[in-house]
């Protein structure tokens, strides 16, 4: 991590101050407990995405707390694999997510919870804000090592900020379906970050150095956030399906990806390192890959013979992208990609959106029967046809790299140099 100078520590120390009492003062006017007894309280709010509306307000459930640690160790842990940063970059994680959290409510809750004056807080929006603290970890990975705390926060501010209006022209304006992230959190996530990090380009750093080390300490840290992201991320990708039986379909699918991924990586790795030898990295990168993959496409009637082709394909791309179009992005186009989100992240993203799009287009009543209500309400409805529906998620995507790619760039110029 970057060194600390007296001035540093100071600025730190006043910007979580700073951050914090303003965060306090924005709760005590505006958040509120919602009305959990209230199945409806969902759609008092006009602008409440078609995502959250598709289950009633509830304590929170099991399924929130899965996310919750998927986000915190599952993410924490994945920058972690890194020795030259290790512990430290967890540290950063956390005090990113403490804050990232706390300004995601009260983002969110004006565009999706605000109902007379008030932000009201509850289950949904405790899900929505860890999903917007996962793609903001995706973003840091990118620019890991280089950049210190102060500018970790500022990045989390405006990520933040630009996360948020994604999703709300994305899920609220648009009616897209995307459960489990594929644009908002993976692609959004990676090619933010990416752009932060093609700002902040360092000449004096071209000759860009192997970021995976060897060692022992980053393969601990990789077995445990690997174990993390196997047991949770059906759960993370399912957290906003939860509705009659539609959460399996999510759960299946990612479950099958994950496997296909993790042998498909396992597949390249040994040929196209010379020495051979697997590394629990190699499997963490499959996994992410995989569940990226399905994050649009979870919900839909992938089956499980798709799911496993999907979730191959995606295990295809880490090896690849390290070995071949990492120097590229490093040489020809001045992007260090510390944690290789663009290949973990950011290409499997974009697959899983086009994947998801195909899906969507083929979606019927015949084939998905009372579920087709709860994903596609227009195209139930016959306001829309699947077509229709497709297109709107196939635009989503270059509006979301358009907002990813613009906000890093202005991030980076006007907040972070």
């Amino acid at each position: 991590m970057p060194e600390y100078t007296t001035a540093s520590r100071f600025q730190l120390s006043g910007l979580c101050f700073l951050l914090q009492i303003i965060t306090i003062i924005l709760f005590a006017v505006f958040v509120r407990y919602g009305p959990e007894s209230s199945p409806g309280f969902c759609s008092q709010v006009a602008a409440c995405p078609r995502h959250l509306q598709t289950h009633p307000s509830v304590p929170l459930p099991p399924g929130f707390r899965d996310v919750h640690l998927q986000a915190l160790l599952g993410f924490g842990l994945l920058v972690a694999f890194l020795s030259r940063y290790g512990p430290g970059s967890v540290a950063i994680s956390i005090l990113i997510m403490a804050f990232a959290i706390q300004w995601a409510v009260l983002i969110q809750g004006f565009l999706h919870f605000f109902l007379n004056g008030k932000i009201y807080v509850g289950a949904q929006s405790m899900v929505s804000a860890d999903f917007c603290t996962a793609a903001i970890l995706i973003s840091t990975g990118a620019v890991l090592g280089r950049v210190n705390p102060v500018q970790m926060l500022l990045l989390t501010l405006m990520g933040v900020i630009l996360f948020t209006v994604n999703e709300y022209i994305l899920l609220s304006l648009m009616g897209v379906r995307d459960s489990g992230g594929s644009l908002t959190v993976h692609t959004f996530g990676a090619y933010f970050g990416l752009m932060v990090s093609r700002i902040l380009h360092q000449p004096h750093m071209d000759k860009c150095k192997k970021q995976q080390d060897t060692g022992n300490q980053p393969d601990v840290f990789a077995v445990v956030g690997t174990i993390y992201l196997w047991i949770f991320w059906p759960s993370f990708t399912s957290a906003t399906t939860v509705r009659e039986n539609a959460e399996p379909w999510a759960v299946l699918n990612t479950y099958f990806s994950l496997a296909a991924s993790t042998l498909a990586t396992l597949v390249l790795s040994p040929i196209l390192h010379e020495e051979g030898t697997l590394r629990m990295v190699q499997i963490q990168d499959a996994t992410l890959a995989g569940a990226a993959m399905m994050g649009m496409a979870g919900e839909m009637l992938v089956t499980p013979f798709g799911a496993l082709v999907a979730g191959f394909l995606a295990g295809l791309i880490p090896p690849l992208g390290f070995r071949f179009l990492m120097p590229v992005l490093c040489s020809r186009l001045k992007i260090q990609d510390t944690c290789g989100v663009h290949n973990v992240h950011g290409l499997p993203g974009i697959l899983g959106a086009l994947l998801g799009t195909l899906l969507t287009a083929l979606a019927t009543a015949d084939a998905y029967g009372g579920r087709l209500e709860f994903l596609f309400p227009l195209v139930a409805q016959g306001s829309w046809t699947a077509t229709d529906q497709a297109l709107c998620q196939l635009c989503a995507l270059p509006i979301t790299l358009l907002l990813a790619m613009l906000g890093g760039s202005l991030t980076g110029e006007f907040c972070l140099r």
